[in-house]
Parts: structure tokens; C-alpha cells; sequence
């Protein structure tokens, strides 16, 4: 699994890091348009609509032949949708509204193979590996394996710390908007309830030595120290792109 591999270098060396986040429409030509635009990472959203599992394998399949990382974000924090992710072949999930060391467990019990989970692999997954014995397994898959829990919730921010600190963990994640939502400040990105609430969930990861997967606006994150960025969602922002344009014209 050389794009995890990759991918958790680039984590490691404290340079910036961009992806985006391709949840309104995915189709495979996306990861090219990714990859040449010099981003370092790509993740399809499979928590608000249900892409074309035979797509989003080809994705995968793409992102593991010209060794570039995609990763998928799987419906739900339970053991069968992220066993089901796993089996299309990315290279790391981003898995929402993580609450608890219980359910790090649970996903730990999903992607990795007994004795050390309860895994049961196959489909487009399977060509991650050149054999199916367990060391491969092990070796290839798992010890590669990139996890970002999200933190959505009160709950999931009261346990943070514990979150971070699982081995699992590759970096800790956020989730603003429905954790803006939770904490009775829905779309209020400024409000000092929210941005206390994103500091603690840094601070939680730089505990245990991690650090922190955040979405928005490239520049000021960068400028906040952030280095582990999602740009956002394409569409939106070829939408946003397109104003610009029109405007500059509008007004030349």
C-alpha cells in the first residue's frame, strides 16, 4: 500500500498537505484531475451519497496503479459499512462522527484481519496484496493504513484525547459544520464555542504526537498552522472558481 505510505510521510515531514473531499460527484477521471494539480490526496464521500460502488473501486484502482492516495469516507462508524469500504481498495478512511474508544475499536475490529480484528476481505480490496497470508495481510494493509476519526459531536470532543491516543489513529479529524451544529452554533465558523471546540481537538492530537485532518479555506488554515488541509468539495469549488471568472469579466 505504497500511496498510505506516501501519504503518511508527507504527514510526518510538517509540509503542507491538500486534498479535497468529493462528495457531490465522483467519477474516476477525478483522481487524475487531482493528481495534476499537485494535490497530495483525494477522498470520495460515500456518507452523503451513495456513488457507484463499481466507480469508486475504479478510483481506488486508479489511486493504487499510479500510486497516488485516495481514500473513502464511509457511511457510517460501523463495523459492516467500513468492511464494505475497505473491500473497494482505498488506501485509508476518513470515518465520520467517531464518539468513543468503543468505536475506534469497532473499526479497528473492521480493517484489520483476526487475530488482531474481526476482518473478512474481499472484492477490489484483495489487490492491495500478492498473497492472502496473514503476515501480507499485516505488513502491506494494515500497519499502512491511514484512519482519520472525525470528531462530530459533544461526545466525540469530551473523549478526543483517548480518540487521538488509539494506535489506530493516524491523525486526528474534524467535522465543523455538524460539530458547529452540536454545539448550538450551526454555521457560525467565528464563534469562540466552535473554534475552542477545534483547539481542543488539535491539542488532543498533538498529545499523542498526531496531527490534525481539517477542512476549509487552504490559506487561512495554513496560516492558522495547520498542515494536514482538504481544500473542500470539487464542484463547489469549480463553482466558486467560475464566479470569479465571471466576475473578472464582467468587470475587465
Amino acid at each position: 500500500m505504497e500511496p498510505a505510505l506516501l501519504l503518511r510521510q508527507k504527514l510526518d515531514s510538517g509540509k503542507i498537505v491538500t486534498g479535497v473531499l468529493a462528495t457531490q460527484h465522483f467519477w474516476p477521471g477525478l483522481v487524475e484531475v487531482a493528481q495534476n494539480a499537485g494535490l497530495d490526496y483525494l477522498i470520495i464521500d460515500l456518507e452523503h451519497l451513495t456513488h457507484d460502488h463499481e466507480t469508486v473501486a475504479e478510483g481506488c484502482r486508479l489511486g493504487r496503479l499510479t500510486g497516488f492516495p485516495v481514500l473513502l469516507r464511509p457511511p457510517q462508524a460501523e463495523y459492516t459499512p467500513i468492511r464494505l469500504a475497505m473491500d473497494l481498495g482505498p488506501c485509508g478512511l476518513l470515518v465520520p462522527c467517531v464518539e468513543s474508544l468503543e468505536t475506534m475499536n469497532l473499526i479497528q475490529d473492521a480493517v484489520w484481519m483476526p487475530p488482531r480484528g474481526k476482518r473478512r476481505p474481499g472484492g477490489p480490496g484483495n489487490a492491495w496484496v500478492r498473497d492472502f497470508d496473514y503476515e501480507t495481510w499485516k505488513t502491506t494493509v494494515e500497519d499502512r493504513l491511514i484512519i482519520l476519526p472525525q470528531i462530530e459531536t459533544r461526545t466525540g470532543l469530551a473523549n478526543a484525547h483517548e480518540i487521538a491516543a488509539h494506535p489506530l489513529t493516524t491523525a486526528i479529524a474534524a467535522g465543523p459544520y455538524d460539530l458547529s451544529a452540536d454545539l448550538g452554533v450551526c454555521w457560525q465558523p467565528d464563534s469562540p464555542v466552535l473554534q475552542n471546540a477545534l483547539s481542543q481537538i488539535r491539542e488532543a492530537g498533538l498529545a499523542s504526537g498526531k496531527t490534525m485532518w481539517m477542512i476549509g479555506n487552504g490559506s487561512d488554515l495554513a496560516k492558522q498552522g495547520h498542515t494536514f488541509i482538504c481544500l473542500g468539495e470539487p464542484v463547489a469549488c469549480l463553482q466558486a472558481r467560475l464566479s470569479e471568472l465571471d466576475r473578472e469579466a464582467r468587470t475587465a
